[in-house]
């Protein structure tokens, strides 16, 4: 994989993650809700007026892009694992910025993805 496909893959699996954590930060700060026909309108209204969602939404939509690319130049089978990084980070992003504990077997399980990605990358 060269530095540029890499950069690729990397900068789309990390604004994948940043758009998902500003979303549950939305959605911390938005309560709980129950999501109904009748109150649809008002919940949409809402996301689209708070700064999380606005910028998870625009971190999604660069990430799209930025993963195209990025699968235009890695082989699929080599690259979806890659996203498995995501679940790192926004596991560290719950716990040290949204505040969220992380158990024994949490900790356990990203060491686990970190070889599984590491296996991936290095043997393709």
């Amino acid at each position: 994989m060269t530095a540029l496909s890499f950069a690729l893959v990397i900068s789309g699996v990390i604004l994948n993650a940043f758009a998902q954590s500003l979303l549950k930060l939305g959605t911390n700060r938005m309560g709980g809700i129950e999501f109904t026909l009748a109150n649809a309108w008002e919940i949409a209204l809402r996301t689209l007026t708070m700064w999380p969602f606005l910028l998870g939404f625009g971190c999604y939509a660069v990430s799209l892009v930025v993963w195209i690319a990025a699968l235009s130049r890695v082989p699929v089978t080599i690259a979806y694992p890659m996203l498995s990084i995501g679940y790192i980070i926004n596991a560290l992003i719950a716990r040290f910025w949204l505040g969220e504990t992380l158990s024994l077997g949490g900790w356990s399980g990203i060491g686990l993805i970190c070889i599984g990605v590491w296996l991936v990358a290095r043997h393709g």
